[in-house]
């Protein structure tokens, strides 16, 4: 399982849309360092494919990376084949735990308004570190045995 990061999004407050970043420093146990849903928790990081966002796009939508408020825009791997427990590799060093696919949508967001439809409570999946260090746009990603 490979692919790659197509964009790195970061927000100072929840709720809204993030804005991408060509790199980030990723702590272990906290997330994206200067993102407001990092934290001691089990949803550090989120992920969502951009082949996800395609689907979304192809009804009509303008969108871009951090619309969806992932911290992670990524390409190539299967995210809605994915399984909680997996670990992936994020660039050299930095490895994440996956622990939630997908969400509970309470507030519905202005794309679901406008489409009745959003892709990330069913495909967006999230994290946590467990191993930190710098990831930068067009990094690898690879599954690998847990730590």
């Amino acid at each position: 399982m490979k692919g790659h990061i197509v964009s790195i999004n970061i927000s100072e407050s929840k709720g809204t849309k993030k804005a991408e970043v060509g790199k980030a420093f990723v702590k272990q146990g906290f997330g994206i360092e200067g993102d407001a849903h990092a934290g001691d928790w089990h949803r550090q990081i989120s992920l969502l494919a951009k082949e996800s966002i395609e689907k979304m796009e192809a009804r009509g939508l303008y969108l871009k990376p951090g619309d969806f408020a992932e911290n992670l825009t990524i390409r190539g791997i299967d995210l809605t084949d994915i399984k909680i427990g997996i670990s992936l590799k994020l660039g050299k060093d930095v490895i994440i735990e996956i622990t939630q696919i997908g969400k509970e949508c309470h507030d519905r967001c202005a794309i679901y308004n406008r489409l009745g439809d959003c892709v990330m409570p069913r495909e967006g999946i999230f994290a946590k570190v467990m191993r930190e260090g710098w990831i930068e746009k067009g990094d690898e990603i690879k599954s690998v045995q847990a730590v």
